[in-house]
């Protein structure tokens, strides 16, 4: 294994004031000058302990991509620190095999005073690596950073993106057995995440242990082969990147997808009524997660109680900002006349593969008549689901490899010619 995490706690103290002695309080202890000079004023504010971490244990093999997720104050960066020790544990313990290279925040490990030259030795050092192999990789270093008129100007007067272009330079390109990046996308231009990325990407494949934390969930899914999900200091989850994203995303909201009421809570009235709905993968089976390149499927079920009527059942997609995407309805020439008997239906909807982008998606779900015009079920935020893209679809982003805007992301074929 190449980390070991083993029941690893971090209790921090709420409005504790100072947790270490200051110089000031080094000498009071000394007993040669009168204590009321250095006398320290007590905190006002109640101290109470915080688990930051609670009880965390998982291990990491060699080689694998790893994704840390989790809401803010889940314990994420806690961990990392942990790992890269800067802090230590209350409880618990880790085993790592390998040096350790650390992508925390914007300027960790830097010393502002010290020119972009300088930090590169100082941090090469850090990383364990001798003199000899930091002048080797110092050129690659340089050149990926694309810093190389501001080599030696002190660091303290780079913007954020150049900190962090010449942080991961150092960590990429110094070869530690052990990667710890904690949101190294939320900083720099499209240019760098893109070289990040496919950087990550090669990290990865070279058998180098990955552990990355971002709030970029499509960026995990890409990116990681696992994932594992905190909360509130606490391990939830940890399998797949597919399956434990997908239940990050709905965890509190209630939804899942699968919908099936109760027979006396069927919604509708005296003409229809709803019985389930579900998402399925181009498998045919119930799916939190799918696959951008796959064909989906939503099935609706529902019971006719009064004949004679052509009962229409739609689906409302919707993204998870609320933004409607798209309102669905069979429009058939047999949906839109045929009368319906009684009983028992199912009506099913195929989404093509490749129409709606990366992220969370919700449904509503509604049956109607359209002569005359009436809606006589609606239920909202019935079933969410994700949409995932966990290898590259080179048919609908070309080399681009950063987060395509948009909801949806049709392929769409282009044809150009020479004119003149």
């Amino acid at each position: 294994m190449a980390i070991c995490i083993e029941n690893i706690s971090k209790e921090f103290n709420i409005g504790e004031k100072q947790s270490y002695l200051t110089f000031r309080d080094q000498l009071a202890q000394l007993g040669n000058f009168p204590k009321r000079l250095f006398s320290k004023k007590k905190s006002t504010l109640n101290e109470s302990p915080f688990w930051a971490l609670k009880d965390v244990s998982f291990d990491i093999k060699e080689g694998e991509v790893v994704g840390l997720i989790g809401r803010n104050g889940a314990g994420k960066s806690t961990l990392l620190k942990i790992l890269a020790r800067i802090i230590d544990p209350t409880h618990g313990q880790i085993k790592l095999k390998g040096r350790v290279g650390s992508l925390l925040e914007v300027g960790t490990g830097f010393h502002p005073e010290l020119t972009g030259r300088e930090n590169i030795f100082l941090n090469g050092s850090i990383l364990g690596m001798s003199k000899r192999e930091i002048y080797t990789k110092f050129d690659d270093i340089v050149q990926y950073a694309e810093i190389e008129k501001f080599i030696d100007t002190p660091v303290k007067r780079y913007s954020s993106g150049m900190y962090m272009r010449l942080a991961f330079a150092i960590a990429a390109q110094l070869e530690p057995e052990i990667m710890l990046i904690d949101e190294v996308l939320a900083v720099g231009d499209a240019t760098f995440q893109k070289k990040c990325l496919n950087s990550m990407r090669e990290i990865g494949e070279s058998g180098r242990t990955i552990i990355f934390v971002s709030h970029n969930i499509n960026a995990v899914n890409r990116l990681c082969s696992r994932a594992v999900y905190l909360e509130q200091g606490q391990l939830i989850d940890d399998g797949p990147t597919a399956e434990v994203t997908g239940r990050y995303l709905t965890a509190g909201t209630g939804y899942s997808s699968w919908r099936t009421w109760p027979e006396e809570m069927l919604p509708g009235n005296d003409i229809v009524r709803l019985k389930s709905i579900r998402i399925m993968n181009a498998q045919q089976e119930v799916a939190d997660s799918l696959q951008f390149n796959e064909e989906i499927s939503i099935e609706v079920s529902y019971r006719v109680l009064k004949e004679g009527i052509s009962l229409i059942p739609n689906i409302h997609v919707s993204s998870q900002e609320g933004i409607l995407v798209f309102v669905s309805g069979d429009t058939s020439e047999k949906a839109r006349f045929e009368s319906k008997g009684r009983g028992e239906y199912v009506s099913n909807v195929r989404l093509p593969a490749r129409l709606l982008n990366e992220g969370g998606f919700t449904v509503d779900v509604a049956i109607s008549t359209m002569d005359p015009l009436a809606v006589h079920v609606h239920e909202r935020d019935v079933i969410s689901f994700q949409i995932i893209e966990p290898t590259p679809d080179f048919l609908t982003r070309g080399d681009y490899v950063g987060p395509v805007p948009g909801l949806t992301r049709p392929h769409l074929v282009w044809e150009t010619e020479h004119q003149s």
